[in-house]
């Protein structure tokens, strides 16, 4: 109703643009769903044809079965990495591994990428520690300009020796591929401490900015813990 009391009846939505509207939104419910059954087809599958010519066609269950099961690889895979951690626990087991790690830490270029991949591996399935602990707002690519990135920990040893403030290791990810990115040595007093999860950290980047939290999981009114020289975003 306008102020001269008229009525003002809003304008209807034609067919198309209805139409439109339902085509946009079967889009939006559909697309994560398939993106999601297709890239666990893929992992499901990549393992079966890597798991099941190992154990040959007379222990294979599809041998024995009128139609293909897929994710068998994937059953056995779990199972053979269960026993495989369970007799390095022993100490048969860590003898053996221990005399494999002496022998791989003798060849000179081996050594180096079995090393790397080592650290890594025991860094992102460490019960202990996290791979990414923080979301962190940076300058980059220049001041006035803010990346997210993820906080790895504290900079020791040489890097840390040769520059005068306290540094942290911070990961910065490519969009929308954060499995790619730069490794950053950025003085603490410089970086904001976000107190948004990691998960919410990652669907920022995947998404393009697209996903982002409005509120962190209830998190909104409780206080952000910085270490000394750290920055939050109240203070930034």
């Amino acid at each position: 109703m306008d102020q001269g009391g008229e009525v003002v009846e809003k304008p209807k939505r034609g067919f198309w643009t209805r139409l439109r509207n339902y085509f946009i939104t079967g889009v939006i419910v559909v697309t994560p769903i398939a993106l999601t059954i297709y890239l666990v087809s893929i992992i499901v599958g990549f393992i079966d044809q890597n798991i099941l010519p190992i154990l040959g066609p007379r222990y294979n269950p599809e041998t024995y079965l009128p139609f293909a099961v897929p994710g068998i690889g994937v059953v056995i895979f779990v199972i053979g990495m269960t026993v495989i951690g369970w007799i390095a626990t022993g100490l048969v087991g860590r003898t053996v591994v221990r005399l494999g790690e002496n022998l791989l830490n003798r060849m000179p270029i081996i050594r180096s990428i079995y090393s790397a991949l080592k650290q890594v591996i025991e860094t992102v399935f460490s019960q202990s520690s996290r791979a990414f602990r923080d979301v962190v707002l940076i300058p980059y690519p220049r001041q006035g300009c803010w990346a997210i990135g993820f906080a790895t920990g504290t900079t020791r040893g040489e890097v840390q020796e040769a520059i005068q403030d306290e540094v942290v290791n911070v990961f910065l990810p490519t969009t929308p591929n954060p499995t790619s990115g730069y490794l950053l040595f950025l003085p603490k007093k410089d970086v904001i401490f976000l107190k948004m999860t990691v998960e919410q950290g990652i669907k920022l980047v995947i998404s393009g900015g697209v996903v982002t939290p409005d509120q962190v999981n209830g998190k909104a009114d409780e206080p952000v813990e910085v270490s000394p020289g750290g920055r939050s975003p109240e203070n930034s």
